[in-house]
Formats: C-alpha cells, sequence, structure tokens
C-alpha cells in the first residue's frame, strides 16, 4: 500500500478547522454540563425525595441509553414538539445533557466521601444543611472531584464525534469529507486519531498541572 503524503499534507489544516469545532462544542458541553450537573448532584445531596428521585431518574436514564440516541432525541425528536436546534446547538445541548449526569454522580460520591462526622458536627452548632454543603463539605471534596471531571472533559472531546451524524462540521465530520472527495480513509482516519491523541494528552497534561496547584484543606 502506497500512503499518499499529499493528501495528508494538505488535509492538515482542513483538519484543523474541525478540531476549532471540536474544542469550541466540547468547551460549551463542559460549561452547560458542569453547570446541570452540579445543581443535579446537589440535588441528590437534597432533604426532599422528589428532588433525589427525580436526579435518580434523570441520571439512570442518561446512563441507560447510548449518548448518539440522546443526540437523535434531541436533534429529530425535538422538533416534533415544537423544540427545534440547528446542528452546533443540538450538539452542545445533547452533549451537556449526557455531561449533566456523570458529573452529577461525581459531585454526589465527592460529597459523600467526605466523612460523616464533620457533617454531625457542624448540625451540633447549629449549621443548616445547605451551610454544611457550602462551607464544609464541597470546599473539601473539590480536590477529588478533579479527576473524573477531567475524565469527563476527554469523554467529551471523544464522544463529539458522534455529531458527524447530525452533520456538525467537527474534527471527524472533516474527515469524512476529506475521503468522499479522495478516497484516502487509511490516510485521513489515521490522521484523525492523532489529532485525537494530541487533543486528549493536552487536556490531561492540563488536568495534572491544576490539581498540582490546587490548595490543600
Amino acid at each position: 500500500m502506497t500512503i499518499d503524503w499529499d493528501i495528508i499534507l494538505e488535509s492538515i489544516p482542513l483538519l484543523a478547522e474541525g478540531v476549532i469545532v471540536t474544542l469550541q462544542v466540547s468547551s460549551l458541553s463542559a460549561v452547560l454540563g458542569l453547570a446541570l450537573g452540579v445543581m443535579l448532584g446537589l440535588g441528590a445531596l437534597s432533604r426532599s425525595p422528589v428532588i433525589r428521585w427525580f436526579v435518580a431518574a434523570y441520571v439512570d436514564f442518561i446512563r441507560g441509553t447510548p449518548l448518539l440516541i440522546q443526540i437523535f432525541l434531541v436533534f429529530f425528536a425535538l422538533p416534533m414538539v415544537g423544540i427545534r436546534f440547528d446542528e452546533f446547538a443540538a450538539g452542545v445541548v445533547a452533549l451537556s445533557l449526557n455531561a449533566a449526569a456523570f458529573v452529577a454522580e461525581v459531585v454526589r460520591g465527592g460529597v459523600g466521601s467526605i466523612e460523616r462526622g464533620q457533617s454531625e458536627a457542624a448540625k451540633a452548632i447549629g449549621m443548616r444543611h445547605r451551610q454544611i454543603l457550602v462551607y464544609i463539605l464541597l470546599p473539601q471534596a473539590y480536590r477529588q472531584m478533579i479527576p473524573p471531571l477531567t475524565n469527563e472533559l476527554i469523554s467529551l472531546v471523544k464522544n463529539s464525534s458522534l455529531l458527524s451524524v447530525i452533520s456538525v462540521y467537527e474534527l471527524t465530520r472533516a474527515g469524512q469529507a476529506i475521503i468522499s472527495v479522495h478516497f484516502v480513509p487509511f490516510e485521513i482516519y489515521t490522521l484523525l486519531a492523532l489529532y485525537y491523541y494530541v487533543l486528549i494528552k493536552a487536556l490531561s497534561w492540563l488536568s495534572v498541572q491544576l490539581e498540582r496547584r490546587l490548595p490543600t484543606w
């Protein structure tokens, strides 16, 4: 087999455009997913059984269904009830809703890992449930949450490749467009794998640097 180096060199800047969209989708989804996930995670620790049931049901549904189906639900099913998104927005919404479920579990697990005696001591001095969460549990739990949250961000970058099925021009879709014209799947898919590998390694390195600089409690 002969490798077409000219196509590879020509494709590098074209795929870079897809990288930009991948980073945009992943970044927006990470921010929205984190915000919603934290709220859901705190809801899982609520005293209200209704809120806890809702969070548990949401997390169970998201974790129990394929992300690809969730993307189809947002992009193809929601318009049937009058809720429409363009390709980019639908991708962000689907990835955000998916990430939120996993972030919620990270928050719940992180807070739950703190020694129970601290909560009991806080209650003994008259602190309310919300105050205990905000001032005692979360400040101690956030450092433990960094590694799993980073893993979720890495998963977002990988999962963004599924958005190619709804024509979001992210990295994988950009590669598919090149293949459809030049018919060089080996070269382009290998190049795509290298692009994703570099992105993931960069995110992993940033995570390690962030964790080292976080203050200990």
